[in-house]
């Protein structure tokens, strides 16, 4: 049997993750952490560099407010978002992150991001809130920075965390294990941030087989955030709220360029326009329906609505978008050089974020100044920094936080000494990844604030306790090499379950029973109910979850957090009597929006016995 060496840890502020937030978050407490001697440390389970949403590139920052030129004001991106998430944000924290995320964009521009600028030195808008850059580097240039502050020695890569640990009703740290190395590792902190991203694969995804990995979020990220703060006892929100973006079919490619930049136009195969010819329907969501732009599930709503109708496939009209351009120039000359340099931009696009939609244009012969390319809406993703908005239920500023949203330190969660940014935070999305950036410095600063002001120690924690985690944290491997020899084929055995096994098991209920692809994301409440008996099946046999190496491991674990995400949001949608988010998920026994669900809906696991508690919140604005 392996023997696991056991390393511990101590120190004053640990980041869990390596993705923007975390970065942001590394840059700032390294700074306060010179200035008063603490010690910050990094974990990630995959390599700084490429880790997280950012990890293949990006073609745009999808937040820049620019409140020093005065081009819009704090209270226009709180409307903006409260307005795409039919009402239910918390004000609070999305003005927090709008009056600090310009300033992470600059840091960007300073550490050696290529942001387009026009004849007049500003920046190319792609749209009211979108800058255009040159981004196949951008999470390797912001990496870099965390990684200058840090310094390589207080940052792990390739450590998979499983569990926090507690003090009691306070987080003092986390354990994990390295996938690369016979290592199990104790991390005692001061305080702690889950920046661990959010879920993908909780759904089946639309692309299968040996596309499954194509998804449009990244595809390890496995709810570790919402595992994490559920095991800590920390209050969850927004649950229910799941993102479904619409993109290029099959390769996943990005169609906020297109519309925003290019002023495209999507239609359903009979040439109509959908946001046209469903307006009407805009008219009974309202008074959401009714805003400037129109919320993201609303506009997937009128093109699934066409879709059922049999009028698909819906196509992205990229030839239309790029001959109209191209023929504003004065004469036929700059019509062919702007053709053609439309073109690049288009493909640039793609190669800057999502390679593989290039890969499938080149495949179908597809010239996008010729030929119209299909988009669909994806499977079901669980984040809370784009479109959808499920997280950690945190404390706002004090400055800004209506009564009961402010209980002492920014980001911190319920549960004392843990902080939460990026996809980890609830009801404070449309940050993006220039946002979480932002949000993570917040928590930096915060986190060194509490462990200076609190006085913190590294709490009691039982050497038993260590052992008890360290065994349950490997049982996988134990079982496998128990049970691997009693047949002849290693995927088939009555005695254990195999993680890619279990995660189709996972997607196939929650695909079937809570909405998702090919349940035209509709469900109701025995669908629900039935999808929780499921899931109480499958916790069962997640005991008997098998792993001959360590990535397997590593696979097992993400799955068992798949699993506690997948609980969260069925519960949560199942708790929200009412549909608000058409084209999110539609609830076909409560088919409307109701004002007395205006409100959010927030859960807690006890972890000891894993009971759920689900309440509402009054929602409080400040503008």
């Amino acid at each position: 049997m392996t023997s696991y060496e056991t390393v511990t840890v101590e120190t004053d502020i640990l980041i869990l993750g390596g993705g923007m937030a975390a970065c942001g978050a590394a840059v700032e407490a390294a700074h306060w952490a010179k200035k008063h001697d603490l010690k910050v440390t990094m974990v990630d389970k995959a390599a700084v560099d490429r880790s997280g949403a950012v990890a293949m590139g990006l073609s745009a920052i999808n937040q820049y407010v620019g409140l020093k030129d005065g081009q819009n004001t704090m209270k226009d991106y709180v409307d903006y978002v409260r307005n795409d998430l039919m009402g239910i944000t918390r004000e609070d924290l999305v003005a927090n992150i709008a009056r600090h995320v310009d300033s992470s964009v600059h840091l960007f521009e300073k550490w050696g991001l290529p942001i387009w600028k026009d004849k007049d030195g500003g920046y190319v808008h792609e749209g009211r809130w979108q800058l255009m850059i040159n981004g196949e580097s951008y999470k390797v240039i912001v990496a870099e920075a965390a990684k200058n502050a840090l310094g390589i020695d207080n940052i792990y890569e390739r450590v998979f965390i499983t569990e926090p640990l507690m003090d009691g009703d306070r987080c003092v740290g986390a354990i994990g294990f390295s996938v690369r190395e016979d290592k199990f590792y104790v991390f005692k902190a001061k305080s702690v941030l889950a920046a661990m991203g959010g879920a993908v694969h909780v759904f089946k995804p639309r692309s299968s087989g040996e596309g499954m990995g194509r998804a449009w979020y990244p595809p390890w990220n496995s709810g570790s955030s919402t595992y994490l703060t559920l095991k800590a006892g920390a209050e969850l929100t927004c649950q229910e709220v799941r993102f479904i973006p619409v993109r290029f079919k099959d390769a996943y490619g990005p169609v906020g360029a297109w519309f925003l930049l290019f002023k495209s136009r999507a239609t359903n195969a009979l040439g109509e326009s959908y946001m046209e010819t469903r307006r009407p329907e805009l008219e009974k969501w309202a008074p959401y329906g009714m805003v400037k732009p129109v919320p993201a599930n609303l506009r997937n709503w009128l093109m699934l609505l066409d879709v059922a109708e049999g009028k698909g496939p819906i196509y992205m009209r990229t030839e239309e978008a790029i001959q109209k351009i191209a023929k504003s120039e004065p004469d036929e000359k700059a019509v062919k050089r702007k053709l053609k340099e439309l073109e690049a931009e288009a493909w640039e696009d793609f190669l800057d974020m999502t390679i593989s939609q290039a890969i499938l244009w080149a495949a179908t012969n597809t010239a996008p100044e010729e030929k119209s390319s299909e988009i669909a809406a994806a499977e079901p993703y669980f984040i809370g920094s784009h479109s959808g908005a499920s997280g950690a239920w945190v404390s706002g500023p004090k400055d800004l936080a209506p009564e009961g949203y402010f209980w002492g330190y920014d980001n911190m969660s319920t549960t004392k000494g843990l902080f939460c940014a990026g996809d980890a935070t609830g009801a404070s999305s449309h940050k993006f990844s220039s946002g979480s950036h932002a949000e993570g410095r917040i928590c930096g600063k915060a986190m060194a604030n509490y462990v200076l002001t609190e006085k913190p120690d590294y709490g009691n924690i039982d050497d038993s306790v260590i052992e008890g985690l360290k065994a349950a944290v490997y049982k996988p491997m134990a079982h496998y090499e128990e049970n691997k020899d009693k047949t002849t084929q290693v995927d088939v055995n009555p005695h254990y379950i195999l993680p890619k096994m279990f995660m189709m098991r996972l997607q196939k209920l929650m695909d079937e029973y809570a909405g998702g692809v090919s349940a035209q994301f509709t469900t109701n409440e025995s669908m629900l109910t039935k999808a929780l008996e499921l899931l109480a099946f499958l916790k069962e046999d997640a005991q008997n979850l098998a792993a001959p190496d360590l990535h397997e491991l590593m696979r097992c674990w993400e799955n068992v957090q798949r699993m506690y995400q997948a609980e969260a949001h069925v519960r949560t949608i199942l708790f929200r009597e009412e549909t608000r988010w058409p084209g999110y998920y539609f609830r076909s026994d409560m088919p409307t929006m109701k004002e007395d669900w205006k409100v959010f809906v927030n859960c807690v696991m006890d972890p000891k016995t894993e009971e759920w508690t689900m309440k509402k919140v009054d929602i409080k604005s400040i503008f």
